[in-house]
């Protein structure tokens, strides 16, 4: 029956240590510890054999090299059933450690530290640790290992209800190890793969790293995915310090998968405007979008821009939400708000609606610069965020004919704004408002199509596209879906250029007095 007669702990998270030790001790466990461990357990009156005491060799090179010691590994790794290994470890005065408690350096806390330089975070890398872990781990069947503090208690119960530590719980604890060295290694190799410079600069790799370690975290499980069919979890990415994960939920029902994916597609698009502004998704697409210098006028022309698509969908806010918005707001079902915070009115209104999902994010004013990942089968397709945007009063206007600042103004949104819509995108907006939408189509003119029976539909006025602005995520291929906007009553246009027929869409451009904008930057989103 597995036994444990003696320890080793040295850990860098003494959290519950003092209570374990005591336990292990009044067991009469020998404890070898080196440090700061050492000491702790010795201030809580726990017996105690210093690591370099037991080896004969001293801590050295700054506590670089303590227990890489044949001592140390031999009574890790040793095989209790094999004659031979029980030979040599006695002919090398090596007793058996039977339990390892062990947790490592606090690398990735200290590279999270603002202002962290390469040699501070080379120092908190852990050598001894993951050694011994992984020795201990190699070889469960003889020795227990403990490498999270929250599980002393599950030992202390094991250890009071059966008197000794089963093989599958320490199959248990191996496999725990295991996973926190890969995640540890892995946080090492990702910070390592972002610096290209180890002179006095320290610089950032802005590249692409030619192998990728990622590390996600399980936060919850989720009823399901996209499908009832699909299980689903959410993940956080280890070391993240910004994104839609941080949102805090203050009410309403558990999030769902689709919830999520269209909550991070408003929250992105909201970050685009520094201007009070409301974004209301729909499946992934923006349906209504405003800007305003009040809150009320936000919502309500973004409600106005697709009122029957709005229902269901995601609203996001790049201000707090006061009382007024928030009353306006209980009129219609959403399934999700999010917004920088709430006054305390408003929370009591949202209150009423106990399955609205109200959730918190203070980083509207952060645009991550982080990779964007998509799975493919068998691989991984990673491209940097489409972050950047121009800005259209400082691009090539293709045309004759000049936009007027009322056109740049409203150029400048609807560009914001068909980044953030599934391609072929067409955006029209008139006064800092989206009044048509057309996302996702095969055809760029069937784009247009969709946008101008959109805000036909929702204004319910044939003559609503009169003097507005058209904004397309592409090129224009050919000079038909320009020719179409300018039936509506287009007067301006914003694109990225760069079709073999430009020529051809800016004749067309000047024959109709619209004036046309290329930005030479395109915002596909597949």
């Amino acid at each position: 029956m597995f036994k444990i007669q003696r320890a080793l702990i040295s850990c860098t998270d003494k959290t519950g240590l003092d209570k374990f030790g005591k336990y292990l001790a009044s067991q009469g466990v020998e404890i070898l510890s080196t440090g700061g461990t050492a000491k702790v357990l010795q201030d809580a009156g726990v017996p105690v054999v210093e690591v370099s005491d037991y080896t004969g060799s001293p801590e050295i090179l700054d506590g670089r090299l303590k227990t890489l010691h044949p001592k140390i590994h031999g009574g890790i790794l040793g095989i209790r059933n094999n004659e031979k290994h029980l030979s040599q470890m006695a002919e090398n005065d090596i007793k058996p450690i039977d339990l390892l408690v062990v947790n490592l350096y606090a690398f990735e806390k200290t590279i999270n530290n603002p202002g962290v330089t390469l040699q501070e975070a080379i120092e908190n890398i852990d050598i001894g640790g993951p050694t011994m872990l992984r020795a201990a781990a190699k070889n469960y069947d003889d020795v227990a290992i403990i490498c999270d503090p929250q599980d002393y208690d599950a030992v202390m119960k094991a250890l009071e209800e059966q008197g000794t530590l089963s093989r599958t719980f320490r199959f248990e604890l191996a496999r725990k190890v295991f996973n926190q060295t890969a995640k540890y290694d892995r946080a090492i190799a990702s910070y390592l793969n972002k610096i290209s410079d180890v002179t006095e600069t320290e610089s950032q790799n802005t590249g692409l790293p030619e192998n990728m370690e990622l590390s996600f975290n399980k936060v919850a499980g989720l009823r399901y995915g996209e499908n009832p069919q699909q299980q689903a979890a959410l993940y956080t990415e280890e070391g993240a310090r910004e994104g839609i994960i941080q949102a805090m939920q203050l009410q309403g029902k558990e999030l769902s998968f689709n919830n999520i994916m269209d909550m991070e597609a408003a929250w992105k698009c909201c970050q685009e405007f520094n201007e009070p502004t409301c974004v209301i998704v729909k499946h992934m697409n923006p349906c209504g979008v405003a800007m305003s210098e009040k809150l009320t006028d936000c919502y309500l022309k973004a409600r106005a821009g697709d009122p029957v698509s709005c229902f269901g969908g995601i609203v996001a806010f790049n201000r707090s939400v006061d009382l007024a918005t928030a009353t306006l707001m209980a009129e219609t079902f959403f399934e999700v708000v999010i917004a920088p915070g709430y006054d305390e009115e408003a929370l009591a209104i949202f209150a009423k609606k106990k399955n609205l999902r109200l959730m918190s994010h203070k980083g509207f004013a952060t645009k991550s610069k982080a990779f964007d990942f998509r799975r493919v089968t068998g691989g991984l397709l990673v491209q940097e965020n489409d972050s950047d945007i121009k800005d259209v009063a400082q691009c090539s206007v293709a045309t004759k004919k000049q936009p007027s600042p009322q056109e740049i103004d409203d150029l400048n949104f609807a560009w914001k704004v068909v980044k953030h819509v599934k391609s072929n995108a067409i955006v029209f907006a008139k006064d800092k408002q989206i009044i048509g939408v057309g996302a996702g189509q095969m055809s760029r003119v069937d784009s247009v199509k969709i946008a101008a029976r959109k805000a036909k539909e929702s204004f319910e006025a044939d003559d609503v596209l009169h003097n507005a602005v058209m904004a397309s995520d592409a090129f224009f291929p050919f000079r038909d879906g320009v020719e179409l906007a300018f039936s509506y009553g287009i007067k301006a246009v914003v694109q990225p250029g760069g079709s073999m027929r430009d020529k051809e869409v800016i004749e067309a451009c000047d024959e109709n007095a619209v004036s046309m904008v290329f930005t030479g930057m395109r915002h596909f989103r597949h």
